[in-house]
């Protein structure tokens, strides 16, 4: 869990377009950061065992 001051501040814009950091919705990190989802793995991996994103199943074969 990030701290909230860095949450907010990477909502904020930021002064040069590099310099962009996007983060979990669900928990602040900014590692490991899936921009189709707008999550981090943890969570995604979290939320899709439990079937809450629709389209994700487990694969298994």
């Amino acid at each position: 869990m990030s701290k909230t001051s860095t949450y907010v501040r990477s909502l904020k814009p930021p002064k040069f377009k590099s310099r962009v950091v996007r983060r979990c919705f669900r928990c602040g990190r900014k590692r490991g950061y899936m921009r189709d989802f707008d999550l981090c793995r943890i969570c995604f991996r979290e939320l899709a065992n439990e079937g809450l994103i629709p389209g994700i199943r487990k694969s298994s074969w």
